[in-house]
């Protein structure tokens, strides 16, 4: 009877170890899930983050695409128009000059009191003569 109530002592206590390897087991499977889970979602959150970069860097690239040939589109408009703009003053210039030129002719120029003096002195002088 003695030898049984030893094996029961001894059955009790590696129950002990047995149960405490189950509750360690029991720990480290649900660390384990929750650490598996946690890295699922981190790379679910990483493929997402990754896609959303990759469509904003092709829109970023397309943009500067387009905006470069508009820019150098631009850049060719303002030359052609500053070397219009350039014909149209040298054109206007020439109108201008032409004009002051006609309205010397044109214009009547008052005559100043020497000139209106001279001109009558030089009336009467023929006058007296005739």
């Amino acid at each position: 009877a003695k030898a049984d109530k030893a094996h029961e002592a001894e059955g009790g206590s590696s129950t002990g170890i047995i149960g405490t390897l189950e509750v360690v087991e029991s720990d480290f499977s649900k660390g384990l899930a929750e650490m598996i889970a946690i890295e699922e979602s981190a790379a679910a959150s990483y493929d997402t983050e990754s896609k959303e970069n990759a469509i904003e860097k092709v829109t970023k690239e397309q943009d500067v695409t387009y905006k470069t040939k508009e820019s150098a589109s631009l850049d060719k408009a303002v030359a052609d128009l500053t070397s219009d703009r350039a014909g149209v003053q040298s054109e206007l210039d020439a109108v201008l000059e032409y004009l002051e030129k006609l309205k010397e002719q044109c214009v009547a120029k008052p005559e100043t009191y020497e000139e209106r003096k001279g001109r009558r002195e030089a009336e009467l002088a023929g006058l007296k003569e005739a």
